[in-house]
């Protein structure tokens, strides 16, 4: 009865969207690495990254078997659990690019702060959900910024200014959805903007090159505006149908760098040219859209404040990493759902699916 409900009831347009996003990743990730690594066998990127959506696909199907409802009772475990993990990076963490982000695991490296955004979705809808319809003054708003704003500053502190950003996207998303005073937002909103020249003074030198470099990237184009260069190159040179698989002049000649994480989107710009993009895009949007139907058709505040956040956080990297490619977004280390490699992004986004997919089977109609 229960594989009945789950065949009948499942959204399966979140699944197909899923499903076909990482075969294109896995292609893609193939392509852009195929020329460093010896043929593809176990150990190379795309096999893993292969491995680690089959068993995240595992536990998926697992997840529809449980109640997402129990969530909420963890959510101070969760809390804990998170801010542990983020203290464990700064303290045991290896370095690498800069950044102090991420924890060997034998042959595994995770990243932390990437768990830590569907965990921290789980927290902040367990503290809102309370709260909802009461966010009318600056006091009800201290308990929620204090709460969401101590695993940023551990983030940031990594530093990971990108990941920060994706934790503040998530949280205004949720606070929206909870009926924030649009007085307050203005409010806010003005007050960010008046400040926003004093940030420029904790950045590192490295996060300020990058947003000069945004602003102009000729001023170091061998060197912070190399990247943004090479992925303008690589998507132009594409055309409409681009050059085919392994067929890429800049990625397989390794002139854009990051290629199977970061600039993925680069890779499939080049290889499979406009329409491989618009796909691409469609099938994101689509993605988006059902998590956004599934909020929307939620049946408890709980279960829409989650998919709530899981939507804002698809958007957000969506926006953020193809906009990097393009060079209208400063370059971050965001990286593009389900297309980019690295084992934390996956399950995160493998974990999110199954999340959504649980409070679409526990709602009363279905909705296209």
């Amino acid at each position: 009865m229960m594989w009945r409900k789950l065949w009948n009831d499942s959204d399966w347009a979140i699944i197909i969207c899923t499903f076909l996003l990482v075969c294109i990743g896995l292609a893609a990730i193939g392509s852009a690495t195929h020329v460093n690594q010896e043929p593809i066998g176990f150990g190379s990127l795309v096999v893993k990254q292969l491995i680690f959506f089959l068993a995240n696909a595992a536990v998926v199907i697992g997840m529809q078997f449980l109640n997402y409802h129990r969530l909420k009772d963890w959510g101070n475990i969760i809390y804990g659990i998170t801010l542990l993990m983020l203290i464990a990076v700064m303290a045991v963490g290896t370095s690498a690019l800069g950044a102090q982000r991420w924890i060997q695991l034998g042959p595994i490296t995770i990243q932390p702060s990437e768990f830590s955004k569907l965990l921290m979705i789980i927290c902040m809808a367990k503290m809102l959900e309370p709260r909802i319809g009461k966010l009318d003054t600056f006091k009800s708003l201290i308990l929620p910024v204090l709460y969401v704003g101590v695993p940023i500053g551990l983030v940031f502190l990594q530093p990971d200014l990108g990941t920060s950003l994706v934790y503040i996207a998530i949280f205004v998303g949720m606070l929206f959805i909870s009926g924030i005073k649009t007085r307050l937002i203005k409010i806010i909103a003005g007050t960010g903007l008046l400040l926003m020249p004093l940030g420029w003074f904790v950045l590192k030198e490295y996060q300020k090159q990058r947003i000069l470099v945004f602003l102009n990237p000729d001023i170091d184009p061998f060197g912070s505006g190399y990247h943004i260069i090479q992925s303008k190159i690589a998507i132009g040179s594409g055309l409409i149908f681009g050059k085919g698989i392994f067929n890429g002049t800049q990625s397989q000649l390794n002139f854009l760098p990051e290629n199977h994480t970061d600039f993925i989107f680069s890779v499939i710009g080049e290889e499979f040219g406009f329409v491989g993009c618009i796909l691409v895009l469609l099938l994101l949007f689509m993605l988006i859209y059902r998590s956004i139907k599934v909020a929307y058709m939620c049946n408890d505040n709980f279960g829409m404040l989650l998919a709530t956040g899981i939507a804002t956080m698809f958007t957000f990297e969506v926006l953020v990493n193809v906009g990097m490619t393009i060079g209208i977004m400063p370059v971050t280390g965001i990286p593009l759902p389900f297309l980019s490699y690295g084992v934390s992004a996956l399950t995160t986004n493998m974990l999110s699916i199954g999340i959504l997919l649980n409070i679409a089977m526990q709602r009363t109609k279905y909705i296209f």
